[in-house]
Parts: structure tokens; C-alpha cells; sequence
């Protein structure tokens, strides 16, 4: 959806299909009639915004094909949809049983990696609409933090090196910008702002910045304020914000059904108690209060004594999109757990799932309008 700050600037608002697990041009194409045309017509707009996931096969297709990005444009453009984000952090498999540590995989050690986010560099610039002012990519925060030693953060300093050379090229061919955005995730190499703004000194800020996704935020108990007032003075650019919110609870037992094997749920209490996932978490039994990295629907408040971080979410969005400049132009929501909820709120058809996404872009719509934003 494309929503106006009063200062003029044109914001993007678009969800993440990293939800559906689609890992071939056919499969993510069939997404848009299965979920994106319904969700469309369920908000009453225009144009609505895809956060496309491509796996790496199939991104490194349209990237070495010229008619396979012209087909992708067109099914987009027929159907009422727009992209100008990609999410480039999965590499693929990610719906497989259990994906948890291999979604850091591989990580930017690996030229596999700095290949499939020049790829989707490619793809986006072909892919934006023509009055768009940039495109942007999120990707990993290097990698896990175990093992990272000196020779991986050199060997990573230097792709992302060649990362913005790259970008610099996909500029000069094809007249389109395109920003790569790191994004701080619990339990990675940067995990927080802070480590975000020490890992990227020296880095060519035109190309590369940070993703900024709020449940990460959250879960790293960062105040927004301060973490955006940082990234501020050391003139690191918000390519894109993630839109989502994580679980948080006084009572962690009552956490134990979103407990799950498929994904990694790192788990952080404010004085930094941290577990690597919600299991472990539960057999240490940590104090709480407990932040867990579990995206949850934003528009949803679960039941007593359970609660989101939504609060720090709002707190988020008002020091981003609700002064006189919005302090960035991508906003993305990124629910990818609808698939492995508890039983009782986990949607059973297409058409429920349509529906709940539709209820997160409204939800979220709301939140900018009450900042002043006109949609």
C-alpha cells in the first residue's frame, strides 16, 4: 500500500511472503491469486505492497533470464501488487519440518550468500515500480554467533565490501537503487543496534544499513528511542523496518504451547538472562519477564497472562514515521509463524489465512494513520 507523510514522503506499506512456502517462479506466482488478490480486495486499496521471499534457486533464475523478471513484473502488475522490498535473509527450505539454526545458513562467510542478495538485487531493480524511489533487500547479521572468530568477520567485512560494488553496478545498469539492510536478530553476530553501528563503521552507507525489525527490538529489551537516536548520529540508514511483534509474558509457563520444533525462538529476560530457544529456556527456568522471538499476528491480543510487544512496536513506528521526516520509507509486516501457532489460533484454509494478514496490514495501517500518516 502506498501511504503519504505529511512531510511528502511516499511510504510503503506491504507484508512478508515468507509466510508461504512456495520455492519455484510457478509456486510464488500462484501465491498471488491464492493470498495476495483476496488480501487486496479485503483492504479496499489500489495497489498492495509484497515483501517477496525468492529462494535462492529461484532468484538466481530470474536474475540470469531478462523475460522471467518482465513475466514476474506483469503477473504482479495485472493483479493490483507492487515490490519494492525482498526479504534475502532465508536462503530457502524455509517451511522444511525444522529449520531453526539453518536459516543462518549460509551466512556471510560465504560467497553463496553475498551471490543470492546480488541476485535479488537484480530482481528488485527490475521489479520496482517506475515512480519508486529505491529498493531494499534484508538480509542476515552475518551469521550465528557460534563459531565467529576474527577470519570470519574479515572474510564477511570483505564481501560486504564487494556487496556494495555490486550494488553500485546494479545502479549503473539499470538506473535503480537498491539498499541491503542488515537486520540485528537475538543470538546472532549482531545482535543489537549497537552492535549494528560498531560492524558497519566504515561501510558504504549508500548501499548497506539495517533492517530494523521490531521484534528483534523488543527482544533485545532496546528502547526504541534510544537505538534509533544512535543509529541517527552514527549515520547509519534504516533501509527497511519489519513490522512484528514478539511474545512476551510474567508467567513463562504459560508460554509452553508455542513451544514448537520448527523454528528458533530465543528467549531474553531484561537483565540479560538469555536462552537460545523457548525450550531450553523452559527446562533452565529462567526468571522472568521473558521476551520470546515469536512472531505473533500484531492485531491480536492473546489471552491473560500472555501478552506482545506491541507497545514497544508503537513506541517504534512514533520515532520512525511520526516526526516531521519518517526516518524511513519500507515498512514490511513480517508474521511468518501463522503455520505453527497454538492449534486453536492457527488458521486451517487459504482463505482464513488471507483473511488474518488482511486484519495485520489494517492493523498496521491504523497505527501510521493515528501518526499522521494519510493513507
Amino acid at each position: 500500500m502506498r501511504l503519504h507523510h505529511p512531510s511528502g514522503t511516499r511510504l510503503h506499506l506491504s507484508y512478508c511472503t515468507n509466510v508461504h512456502p512456495a520455492e519455484d517462479l510457478d509456486g510464488v506466482i500462484a501465491q498471488f491469486d491464492t493470498y495476495a488478490a483476496p488480501i487486496r480486495a479485503r483492504l479496499g486499496t489500489d495497489v498492495l505492497g509484497l515483501g517477496l521471499w525468492l529462494a535462492a534457486p529461484v532468484a538466481a533464475a530470474l536474475a540470469a533470464d531478462p523475460a522471467l523478471r518482465g513475466r514476474l513484473r506483469r503477473e504482479l502488475t495485472v493483479r493490483g501488487l507492487e515490490v519494492v522490498t525482498l526479504n534475502g535473509f532465508p536462503y530457502r527450505s524455509f517451511h522444511d519440518p525444522v529449520v531453526k539454526h539453518a536459516v543462518y545458513q549460509p551466512d556471510w562467510t560465504t560467497r553463496a550468500r553475498l551471490s543470492y542478495t546480488l541476485d535479488l538485487a537484480r530482481v528488485l531493480a527490475d521489479l520496482l515500480p517506475d515512480d519508486a524511489a529505491r529498493g531494499s533487500v534484508s538480509t542476515l547479521p552475518f551469521g550465528w554467533r557460534e563459531p565467529w572468530n576474527v577470519d570470519m568477520a574479515g572474510m564477511a567485512a570483505r564481501l560486504l565490501d564487494e556487496l556494495a560494488t555490486g550494488l553500485a553496478a546494479v545502479e549503473s545498469d539499470t538506473g535503480r537503487a537498491v539498499r541491503v539492510g542488515l537486520e540485528p536478530e537475538p543470538g546472532c553476530v549482531v545482535e543489537t543496534t549497537g552492535q549494528a553501528i560498531a560492524s558497519l563503521a566504515g561501510a558504504d552507507t549508500d548501499r548497506v544499513g539495517v533492517c530494523l525489525d521490531l521484534a528483534h527490538l523488543a527482544c533485545a529489551w532496546e528502547r526504541p528511542a534510544d537505538a534509533l537516536a544512535a543509529l541517527r548520529t552514527a549515520g547509519l540508514p534504516i533501509v527497511k523496518v519489519q513490522l512484528s511483534a514478539a511474545l512476551e509474558s510474567t508467567h513463562p509457563n504459560a508460554l509452553r504451547e508455542y513451544a514448537e520444533p520448527r523454528f528458533l525462538h530465543q528467549t531474553r529476560n531484561p537483565s540479560g538472562l538469555a536462552a537460545d530457544d523457548l525450550d531450553e529456556a523452559l527446562d533452565r527456568d529462567l526468571p522472568g519477564p521473558w521476551r520470546v522471538h515469536y512472531h505473533v499476528p500484531l492485531h491480536v491480543a492473546p489471552a491473560a497472562p500472555l501478552a506482545t510487544t506491541i507497545p514497544v512496536l508503537r513506541e517504534a513506528l512514533k520515532e520512525l514515521a511520526g516526526g516531521p521526516r519518517p526516518l524511513c520509507d519500507h515498512f514490511d509486516v513480517e508474521t511468518y509463524t501463522w503455520e505453527v501457532l497454538p492449534p486453536a489460533l492457527r488458521p486451517r484454509t487459504p482463505v482464513q489465512l488471507a483473511a488474518g494478514i488482511a486484519d495485520e496490514l489494517d492493523f498496521a495501517r491504523a497505527e501510521l494513520r493515528d501518526l499522521g500518516v494519510k493513507v
